[in-house]
């Protein structure tokens, strides 16, 4: 199995999933980690020159025109995971990993072994009310 997590500097995990530049990549076997590794990944920092559309009151994040392409670039980079874990998210990027059948995991744990570690335990909480 291979966990991804968003992270900003390889150490913890990002409050955000689009915004994170890279995404540690761990192997699992048996429950240990047996590999580590660290992938650029687009986010929204690549796509900063786009124009995106305001959202109104209750509309969620993520919606927007190109957004669906915008998202397949950033899970195109993990695509081979079965897990996400992030700080936090977009509605848009959560239905995207969805759609690849990647699990989303959204905590509010901040250091990534500690995060993986209560996962293969089943203890990471699932914070949905994140997405936004």
């Amino acid at each position: 199995m291979r966990i991804a997590v968003a992270s900003d500097d390889g150490v913890g995990i990002s409050g955000h999933f689009g915004r994170a530049p890279y995404c540690v990549v761990l192997t699992v076997e048996q429950g240990r980690i047996v590999g580590r590794e660290t992938r650029s990944k687009p986010g929204h920092q690549t796509f900063a020159a786009h124009k995106h559309t305001r959202l109104a009151p209750g509309e969620a994040h993520g919606y927007d025109p190109g957004a669906e392409i915008r998202h397949a670039a950033m899970v195109e980079a993990i695509a081979d995971c079965q897990v996400v874990l992030a700080g936090g998210m977009g509605w848009g990027a959560y239905e995207a990993l969805k759609s690849y059948g990647i699990e989303t995991i959204v905590t509010d744990v901040e250091g990534i072994d500690e995060a993986v570690g209560l996962y293969l335990a089943g203890k990471l909480p699932n914070l949905m009310a994140r997405l936004h």
